[in-house]
């Protein structure tokens, strides 16, 4: 594999480290979010952890797509991800900040998408990329609407 396509490579697999990890921290928050806001962060989080499912399949493909193999552990994925894991419970509010900087965090490494598939040539891997952008800077937005 060349040096360009290797860098896309390993910018999806940053993506999907950090995707997959936000995905698990939604997924959680979901579960155990309380509190006045329980019906809208419980369906909210639900929304975003639904999506978030989806995006990792597609994320996975197109590194497959490439020739290389997705990576699927846990351990995999916390050698590459930003996005931390949290075993805790926050408050609401603390899981509303927490998860609108994780989103933040994962639009960046979608950025790390398109530069490097900018460079390799590689429409659709920049394709995902841009459309991964768009959306995680939607679900903070919403997130931190909750804040105002």
């Amino acid at each position: 594999m060349n040096q360009d396509k290797q860098a896309v490579v390993d910018a999806l697999e940053g993506l999907l480290a950090d995707s997959y990890t936000l995905y698990l921290k939604t997924h959680s928050y979901h579960w155990n979010v309380t509190g006045p806001m329980f019906t809208t962060l419980h369906t909210l989080f639900e929304t975003q952890y639904t999506e978030l499912a989806l995006a990792v399949d597609e994320i996975a493909e197109r590194i497959r797509a490439l020739g290389a193999p997705a990576p699927g552990s846990y351990s995999q994925f916390m050698k590459r991800a930003k996005v931390k894991e949290d075993s805790t419970v926050p408050a609401a509010l603390d899981m509303i900040e927490i998860l609108g900087a994780d989103q933040v965090a994962v639009a960046d490494a979608a950025r790390r998408v398109v530069k490097a598939g900018t460079a390799a040539g590689d429409d659709a891997s920049v394709d995902l990329g841009v459309r991964r952008i768009e959306l995680h800077e939607k679900s903070a937005w919403m997130l931190r609407s909750h804040l105002e």
